[in-house]
């Protein structure tokens, strides 16, 4: 089997549940999907289980297996002969060491441990067309939802993502990435009316009140504001948009990225962490438009 963690926000789940899918795929194996980080975590929940995706959550037994790093000397000698009584097969712990890409990382064999963020396309561009079925939601959209798919078909829609919520409020998410501010907004507003003049904006936000009172533009917009805690449901209303105004957001990213307009125009920061040192290179697509 190939176990992976998961753990943070919807944007997050999905990047580790596609790297994970795609190694097993190469290994003819079953993924598993180990939540039990949600058991002690406020800030998100886990939201998979909304989509079309091969859902096998990991058991204790499973879990068992896997040989931790942190593992003392005595330990790992207790673990092995419970697992050696248990029958269970050792699993090995990877974990991801930085951001960049690492094509090792798709040439590992079954029975492994991934924890990690696991942020670019390169880690799933060979099974795109799989990935793209299965995030896809299990229930149809409600009669509100589906009435602003239908607006959003039929108009030159572009989705506006502006993430506000712990990257304000939240000293250590906001040391590392930080909200973009109005500046950047108002940058890529503009730069979208010049290649779309009839855009429509439909504006996401986990701040609505600073969304309204901050976006200005003389085009058509509209605030999104009523599924609250079901994010999968926005995220269903961006991926149907035609172009995209991604924030430094995971969430966005994947609604720009499953979106099927072959000729969707998508703006993504060119800051998307606040530490500089951090390379994004592999995160953001070469075609997306980095302001």
């Amino acid at each position: 089997m190939i176990i992976v963690k998961l753990i943070g926000g919807l944007g997050n789940q999905m990047f580790q549940y596609a790297v994970g899918r795609n190694l097993a795929i190469k290994n003819n194996c079953m993924l598993k999907l180990d939540i039990s980080g949600f058991k002690g975590y406020k800030l998100r929940n886990y939201d998979l289980g909304n989509f079309n995706v091969q859902e096998n959550i990991a058991t204790s037994n499973d879990l068992m297996g896997v040989i931790l790093p942190t593992d003392n000397f005595i330990l790992k000698a207790r673990k092995h002969l419970e697992r050696k009584i248990s029958r269970i097969q050792d699993i090995q712990y990877i974990r991801e060491k930085k951001i960049d890409f690492n094509p090792k990382i798709l040439i590992l064999k079954d029975n492994k441990y991934l924890d990690g963020y696991w942020q670019s396309e390169k880690y799933f561009s060979d099974i795109s067309d799989v990935i793209r079925k299965e995030f896809t939601l299990i229930k149809k959209a409600d009669p509100i939802n589906e009435s602003y798919l239908g607006d959003i078909v039929d108009c030159e829609s572009v989705s506006v993502h502006i993430r506000r919520g712990d990257y304000v409020s939240d000293p250590r998410t906001t040391q590392v990435h930080g909200f973009l501010g109005l500046e950047y907004y108002q940058r890529a507003l503009k730069l979208m009316l010049e290649k779309k003049d009839n855009s429509h904006f439909f504006v996401f936000s986990d701040d609505p009140q600073w969304a309204k009172m901050n976006l200005i533009t003389s085009k058509k917009i509209t605030f999104i504001e009523h599924n609250c805690a079901k994010n999968y449901e926005d995220l269903r209303l961006m991926t149907h948009c035609k172009h995209h105004i991604t924030a430094n957001s995971t969430f966005s990213w994947w609604g720009a990225w499953l979106c099927q307009n072959e000729d969707k125009i998508i703006i993504a920061p060119k800051k998307w962490f606040n530490d500089e040192s951090i390379n994004s290179d592999d995160l953001i697509p070469k075609s997306w438009i980095r302001l």
